[in-house]
């Protein structure tokens, strides 16, 4: 009975840990299934790990250890085992593949562009302190004040922000949207990580609720995000916060509606009853986000999953809309005039495949858009930062470098060059 029980426990650890190595795409409706277990697989990759070898002692211990189910258990421990130390090598290896995105993207020597006292605040370093505990986001000297309405529509018109404890004036302010296929998702479930990380370094950091679909056909989704990027520019002062410099950052569909907001400052038709104040974002930071819905370079085709969302959320097809489908998309909006952008995109997401990351800072590129980054993080699934894990901590590193680094390019005098 315990020899069973041992392997069937072997034989789930073992599955869990496929996900986390390989994609996963192309399975239809068996996609969200795959992510949940890959996404816990592959952030909780050191506990995962420490728990097989747990059950392999207590196999050990109370096992008949002669029994072909315990032989078994322990052969698919042992090659589960082995198997996740290449996903703990991604995890570890992060930190270095975001430092030579920024250096790539911003050039060597780009730290020099922000402030001593603000860059002896920042990290390249991680603590297991904060990796060891997934789930525990707080931080001291963070105030975190929820629920402040920013327009009349009820709980998904709300918004919470994230301050030092410290007092101070005219700190950078980062805006969160959340994810969720605009179906579902709240401004306290995602970004937790960032949030207070960030309001732990100085800014004032808003995470708001927008309206979800099916009730909400799109615009309505980027309409609120307009609605909140006012908000914060009309009152953000009142919290210490900079009106003038606000970067945009979201996951998923929040990096959809982060890309599309940098993207679309000021469009007139998306700002019903507030056509005339001002909605531009200095800087953006979309984390797999979704960029091109009309699929115009047959990236998502093989999507099962996608048709019934998108439909939810525009209530007609992309055939039945193209234009619709077409404005709705980021990569439509590409020019010259984009924000500083920093695009972070899994290689193993199943949910968002990493070429569609890929062609939207190609096409960012080709126009000459003034800062692009780009950095792809092998081994990672969708939603990847939503817990601490060694990677998390590396990314928050990096973040916050690159924000750090926006806020005191935006502040920079313009180069004669650029003057003229």
């Amino acid at each position: 009975m315990f020899e069973g029980i041992f392997l069937g426990l072997a034989l789930i650890m073992t599955i869990a840990t496929v996900t986390a190595l390989f994609r996963g795409r192309s399975l239809g409706w068996w996609v969200p299934l795959w992510f949940v277990v890959s996404l816990a697989a592959t952030e909780l990759a050191p506990w995962l790990l420490v728990s097989q070898l747990a059950l392999l002692v207590v196999g050990v211990v109370l096992g008949d250890t002669t029994t072909a189910a315990f032989q078994w258990g322990a052969l698919l421990i042992g090659l589960s085992s082995l198997s996740l130390l290449p996903v703990l090598n991604h995890h570890f290896d992060t930190g270095k593949i975001i430092e030579r995105a920024l250096n790539t993207g911003l050039g060597d020597g780009f730290e020099r562009t922000i402030p001593l006292n603000r860059w002896r605040s920042l990290s390249r370093h991680i603590d297991s302190k904060e990796w060891s505990h997934p789930f525990s986001f707080k931080r001291h000297g963070v105030r975190v004040t929820a629920n402040i309405p920013y327009d009349t529509g009820g709980k998904r018109q709300l918004l919470d922000i994230y301050t030092p404890v410290m007092d101070g004036l005219h700190r950078p302010v980062l805006l969160q949207i959340h994810g969720g296929a605009w179906l579902l998702g709240h401004k306290a479930e995602q970004a937790l990580p960032l949030l207070h990380h960030m309001a732990g370094l100085g800014w004032v950091c808003v995470s708001i609720n927008y309206r979800l679909s099916p009730l909400a056909t799109f615009p309505d989704h980027i309409i609120d995000v307009k609605k909140a990027i006012a908000w914060v520019r009309e009152h953000i002062a009142e919290w210490g916060g900079n009106p003038d410099f606000i970067a945009v950052t979201g996951g998923s569909a929040g990096g959809h509606l982060a890309s599309l907001a940098a993207l679309s400052g000021n469009y007139a038709p998306w700002q019903p009853g507030f056509e005339l104040a001002d909605t531009r974002v200095q800087a953006a930071m979309p984390l797999y986000g979704a960029y091109d819905l009309c699929d115009r370079y047959a990236i998502r085709h093989r999507t099962a999953i996608d048709n019934p969302i998108l439909t939810r959320v525009f209530k007609a097809t992309k055939e039945a809309a193209p234009d619709v489908y077409n404005t709705a998309s980021p990569i439509t909006w590409v020019s010259a005039d984009a924000p500083p952008f920093f695009v972070i995109q899994g290689v193993n997401d199943s949910l968002v495949w990493v070429e569609e990351a890929r062609r939207f800072v190609a096409d960012l590129s080709a126009v000459g858009a003034r800062s692009v980054v780009y950095a792809e993080l092998p081994g990672a699934q969708h939603s990847f930062e939503t817990v601490h894990s060694p990677r998390t901590s590396h990314f928050l590193n990096g973040a916050a470098m690159w924000l750090e680094w926006a806020w005191a390019d935006w502040q920079a005098p313009p180069s004669p060059a650029s003057a003229q």
